[in-house]
């Protein structure tokens, strides 16, 4: 761990995989489950693999997402008590649904596919009981440094919004890339211990702006270039639950 007092920066989650982010103040982890609200549901398309009628954790390809949707990634989300979600765009407006309700995920639909890619068209939410669909096959919390993403960004000439990573938990006052070395190991949260398991290799995803949705910024080829590689933040598992807020402190064991 730096000589610097690391720290939780920002939260965020995703209710719906690739259709919008929402920071929070704090958060409760659960030991073995994604955090609340963050990928609850995802967008199926209609070749998708997903089997509703025996909902398990299925690979990102069976989703719409923006990798492959770009405008995806300027999309804002909400979560409110009632269970309801309001997604924002700044070519669509702003619509509120109940993501369970099937009257609703056809208004959802109707609203996101004028930003949807060609190919197979978004089909409905797909949801499984207890987790959320991250892109690892364990129930994972995505964390970031912004110290690395400084260091990418000074790399690059140009200034990168958090948001392009779509991380979970963002922290502050680490030496760069030195999350890297956690892998393997435990670290502390705030109350919480979690088990860094491996890097998170990057997408497509990453060069959307998520103020226009536009891909601007080539960060595979910048991470490659410079780095040697195409991964920037860490999958961990939750070990020992607790509330997390911004500004908890972070130390590595």
């Amino acid at each position: 761990m730096s000589a610097m007092t690391a720290h939780v920066a920002e939260i965020w989650r995703h209710p719906i995989k690739s259709l919008g982010a929402e920071r929070v103040p704090s958060v409760d982890l659960v030991a073995g489950a994604t955090i609340p609200y963050d990928r609850a549901w995802a967008l199926a398309h209609e070749k998708t693999r997903f089997d509703f009628d025996a909902p398990e954790w299925t690979p990102c390809s069976a989703f719409l997402r923006c990798s492959i949707a770009p405008q995806f990634a300027a999309i804002s989300a909400r979560a409110s008590d009632d269970g309801k979600l309001t997604l924002s765009h700044p070519k669509l407006g702003e619509i509120t649904i109940d993501p369970d309700d099937a009257a609703d995920q056809a208004r959802l639909i109707a609203w996101v596919t004028p930003i949807c890619p060609e190919g197979p068209g978004p089909l409905r939410l797909a949801k499984v009981s207890g987790r959320g669909m991250t892109d690892t096959d364990f129930p994972s919390v995505s964390i970031k440094s912004l110290a690395s993403l400084r260091a990418l960004s000074q790399r690059m000439g140009t200034t990168l919004n958090p948001r392009r990573f779509r991380g979970n938990l963002w922290l502050d006052g680490l030496v760069p890339w030195e999350e890297f070395d956690w892998v393997g190991s435990e670290i502390t949260v705030g109350g919480a211990r979690l088990k860094v398991i491996e890097r998170v290799e990057r997408c497509n995803a990453t060069k959307a702006n998520p103020e226009t949705g536009v891909r601007d910024a080539d960060t595979l080829g910048a991470l490659e270039t410079h780095y040697g590689h195409k991964d920037f933040g860490i999958y961990a598992q939750v070990i020992a639950g607790a509330t997390v807020s911004e500004g908890d402190p972070v130390s590595a064991a």
